[in-house]
């Protein structure tokens, strides 16, 4: 067992981590996936036992299947037993919508093995729906799942959010058991993630308010219980803090004593790595040639030989498509295709499709897929220049080998002097599993704006009581309550010069001490709500109104029609510029122009910038007594 913060015995025995299964789910399990990994051999027994549990582990260990597979089982129990009722059990929050979908794929095939082996055997085998709520599901599905709840919800921050917001849609949450928060370092240092951790406590809130079956008896929480999985995150005890959430505010309990416990499995930040650093300059004159692209584009060609499948990860969209177009065009043969968030969803898909089956050796990517969307095996991973994080070339890296016993092979090609300090500083912090530190950004008050306006258009509440909710969520556990109170007066209309002329969100008697909102507020707090910024771009569509992708509008502004540019490696001849459109027709052959996207570019964090120092400060004075002193 990893290492764990206070919270029950556990009372599987490790030496039978299926044990506890259906005899049917664990022979499925053996046959198909094997013996349990670590997370999975340590985490479930944390999971059967009731606690929120925290699993960290390598990519591609097997932690997604150790957080579901349990849940499954308990559904497979129930729905024999009882019958499944119309009413969500298990909710996954994904921070990227692609990876919802992945992951309802990989549900839908284990359900149907399971399905078929139940009906072998002559048993009954239970209707366990899954559903997915992004913000790309249709108005017909969404509607579907109101009449017929999801068993499994598989959702995003935000429209979790929307859920919660809609009086009819929250009444799904009724009978939720658990909570899944995957790649929780991606939101937990955010904003985002500040919204998310006060949505649970409202999700927890929704639960207990209309009473649904939660615990099994002896469990040790009394609201839905929360996993969160993720393969970097450190330190540990800060992402299980942001995970629990805090007790009711005690004003006599000291806050580190209010935190809800958290069991944390530990099954480490590393896979065996292969990792070299391959360097196009050759001599320091190289540095400042227009030649270095051309000796990128080489050795990309000389590795993907080598690898049926290839994943090269670079740091920008206008990057991905530039050297997919480059590494084609020198080869003269359609060996890589680019794939970044610009690109239609439907054109990712078939991406991932083509690297997953095999018909496609290169793909150039960005962080769209750093993140755990489920490409099959790769044998290699190539990072082109410095990511600037050491977390974000462990999580690239790691999709290479996406096996428990494989080794993860990584190629890291620095482009010029300054680089080559960036990525031999990120090798050495991966080697040492020495990851960046999650700081989660405490009283995010625009944030607790929002919220207010959204928890406010759904009931007429105490102020005190809403104080009280909010502090439960870690990011707000030292909201002090003048802060509070100058948010719900910003949100009346008042504040002074800075809010007097600001509308109206909520109303607050103050004789009565109640907080209300006008039915337009609810509208405002689900079109608004969320922390990620408008990007300003423009859908790029075909005639009959086939999505293709997404512009830059500044890239857009500088075009006109009957300009030709090129966007997933296809080449698109402009028909019409409308006001938040393009429309397109193909351009095969027509010379083209390489769209650009603004604000991609990340800063060094500052612990890359202490193992670069330390690197200069050696290559300065490279005696060790000299260091020493």
């Amino acid at each position: 067992m990893g290492r764990q913060q206070a919270g029950p015995a556990v009372v599987t025995s490790p030496a039978a981590p299926l044990a506890a299964f259906h005899p049917l789910v664990a022979a499925w399990f053996r046959e198909a996936v094997g013996e349990p990994s670590a997370p999975q051999r340590d985490g479930w027994p944390v999971i059967a036992s009731g606690a929120h549990t925290l699993i960290l582990a390598p990519t591609g260990t097997g932690k997604t299947l150790a957080a579901f597979l349990w849940e499954i089982d308990r559904l497979i129990a129930e729905g024999r037993e009882t019958g499944l009722p119309n009413a969500t059990r298990l909710v996954y929050v994904s921070p990227l919508k692609a990876l919802s979908n992945d992951i309802q794929r990989n549900l839908d095939g284990p359900l149907a093995a399971l399905r078929e082996r139940f009906a072998a055997a002559g048993e009954p085998f239970p209707e366990i729906r899954v559903g997915v709520r992004t913000g790309d599901t249709t108005s017909s599905a969404r509607a579907r799942m109101r009449r017929k709840a999801p068993h499994v919800l598989i959702t995003t921050p935000e429209s979790l959010h929307i859920l919660l917001t809609s009086e009819r849609a929250r009444t799904m949450f009724a009978g939720v058991r658990a909570v899944v928060i995957d790649e929780i370092h991606a939101l937990a240092g955010s904003k985002r993630g500040a919204h998310l951790a006060l949505t649970l406590e409202r999700l927890e809130e929704q639960v207990r308010r209309e009473g649904g079956a939660l615990r099994p008896a002896g469990g040790v929480i009394a609201g839905p219980q929360r996993i969160g999985l993720s393969a970097t995150q450190r330190p540990l005890e800060e992402i299980a803090r942001y995970l629990g959430g805090c007790h009711a505010p005690d004003e006599q309990t000291p806050v580190d004593q209010r935190f809800r416990p958290v069991r944390i499995v530990d099954c480490g930040l590393v896979k065996k790595l292969a990792i070299n650093v391959i360097t196009p300059l050759a001599r320091e004159e190289d540095d400042l040639g227009v030649t270095v692209w051309h000796k990128v584009v080489d050795v990309l060609h000389q590795l993907s030989r080598s690898a049926r499948t290839m994943l090269v990860f670079v740091n920008n969209r206008a990057q991905a498509e530039r050297l997919a177009a480059r590494l084609n065009a020198e080869m003269e043969e359609e060996l890589a295709q680019p794939y970044h968030g610009s690109l239609s969803r439907e054109r990712r898909e078939v991406l991932e499709a083509s690297l997953k089956a095999g018909t496609l050796r290169v793909l150039m990517a960005t962080s769209a897929l750093e993140l755990g969307i489920d490409i099959g095996s790769v044998d290699l991973v190539v990072q082109v220049q410095s990511p600037k994080r050491t977390s974000a070339a462990l999580q690239r890296i790691g999709r290479a080998g996406h096996q428990l016993a494989a080794t993860s092979r990584g190629v890291l090609i620095p482009t010029y002097r300054d680089d080559v300090v960036e990525i031999v500083a990120i090798a050495g912090g991966m080697l040492d599993g020495d990851v960046e530190s999650t700081i989660v950004p405490q009283n995010a008050l625009d944030v607790l704006a929002q919220l207010v306006v959204a928890i406010a258009a759904m009931e007429d509440r105490p102020s005190a009581d809403l104080f009280a909710l909010v502090r439960r969520a870690y990011p707000f556990h030292r909201l002090t309550r003048g802060a509070f109170d100058a948010v719900l007066v910003m949100l009346t209309g008042g504040g002074g010069e800075l809010g007097a002329d600001l509308e109206p969100r909520i109303s607050w008697d103050r004789l009565t001490d109640r907080i209300s909102a006008p039915r337009r507020s609810r509208m405002l707090a689900v079109t608004s709500g969320g922390t990620i910024p408008d990007r300003g771009t423009y859908a790029v569509f075909l005639p009959d109104r086939t999505r293709l992708g997404e512009l830059d509008e500044e890239f857009v502004h500088e075009s006109r029609v009957g300009d030709v540019f090129q966007l997933g490696s296809s080449t698109w001849r402009i028909l019409l510029i409308e006001h938040d459109r393009v429309t397109v027709r193909p351009a095969p052959g027509a010379p083209a122009r390489m769209p650009f996207w603004r604000g991609e570019f990340m800063a060094r964090s500052p612990e890359l910038g202490r193992r670069v120092g330390a690197i200069r400060r050696l290559a300065a004075d490279p005696d060790p007594a000299a260091e020493t002193a």
